[in-house]
């Protein structure tokens, strides 16, 4: 079974920054992609950033240039390094990693993990 627990979560000023940590164990293949999502109150689950094996990445547009992931296969660990934050960040964030391609796939999620950001 595979497990996944964030951390780094917290409160932060506008214009600040945050990293987030997801520890993965268990079942873990490198070659499965890992993401972070967030879902504010009120609103749907929504895709924040994601990284295959090969370290390509994709972002959501309201982040790009503002977080980086980053992810450790040696470790099993992923990263989020978010900057400049912004009130609209505030969120719990969740880590995904998603096994599997195409329209067969299966996902796990860690707990989550709440950012708040205050104007």
């Amino acid at each position: 079974q595979v497990r996944l627990v964030e951390s780094g979560g917290g409160l932060v000023q506008a214009g600040g920054s945050l990293r987030l940590s997801c520890a993965a164990s268990g079942n873990i293949f490198s070659r499965d992609v890992m993401g972070w999502y967030r879902q504010a109150p009120g609103k749907q689950r929504e895709l924040v950033a994601r990284i295959d094996s090969g370290g390509y990445t994709n972002y959501a547009d309201a982040v790009k240039g503002r977080f980086t992931i980053s992810r450790d296969n040696a470790k099993n660990t992923l990263h989020l390094q978010m900057n400049s934050l912004k009130p609209e960040d505030t969120a719990v964030y969740y880590c995904n990693m998603r096994r599997g391609g195409g329209s067969v796939y299966v996902d796990y999620w860690g707990q989550g993990t709440q950012v708040t950001v205050s104007s």
